[in-house]
């Protein structure tokens, strides 16, 4: 397990980090996470694990953001938080797949319906190719919300729109 805090601003310029840095390294089983940290200031830390083997030659945080790396590993190591963008199976949650595949095919272990019971494994998953699960109670977990047509997609949408972009 690898924390890293390298001061990004936000998820998008982790994930960016992750793309260009991390996922042509090719480590097996990788399960990359970001976690918001307020120490020393408010960022977005890193957190890795890949299966058999650590990933080599990557920059170590600066000293002030050392704590923030070691919060990274130790609440993924823990299972108990991190938003993964990259695990077992990402590449293959594009279009719609049912709950029961998503978690067949991918390192997902739970689906839940924010404000309802969780949904059936034969309901549709619009995947809006952008799924992000998170670790809670030690599953990695895809949180829900309903859409047209009994449907379910994933709560986190892929372009958010800014807080107060309508002024």
């Amino acid at each position: 397990m690898i924390g890293l805090s390298l001061g990004h601003a936000t998820d998008r310029d982790a994930e960016h980090w992750l793309r260009e840095i991390v996922r042509p390294l090719g480590l097996p089983g990788l399960i990359a996470c970001t976690h918001l940290v307020q120490e020393p200031y408010p960022h977005v830390a890193i957190s890795l694990a890949a299966a058999g083997r650590s990933p080599t030659g990557l920059p170590a945080p600066a000293p002030e953001l050392r704590d923030a790396a070691g919060h990274a590993a130790a609440e993924h190591a823990a299972r108990r938080s991190g938003r993964a963008v990259f695990f077992p199976g990402v590449e293959r949650l594009t279009g719609t797949l049912t709950v029961g595949e998503v978690t067949a095919v991918s390192a997902i272990q739970r689906v839940t319906l924010l404000g309802g019971p969780p949904p059936e494994p034969g309901t549709e998953l619009e995947t809006r190719d952008f799924v992000r699960p998170l670790w809670q109670d030690g599953l990695l977990t895809l949180v829900t919300v309903p859409v047209a047509g009994g449907r379910v997609a994933p709560f986190e949408v892929p372009d958010p729109t800014p807080c107060c972009a309508d002024h």
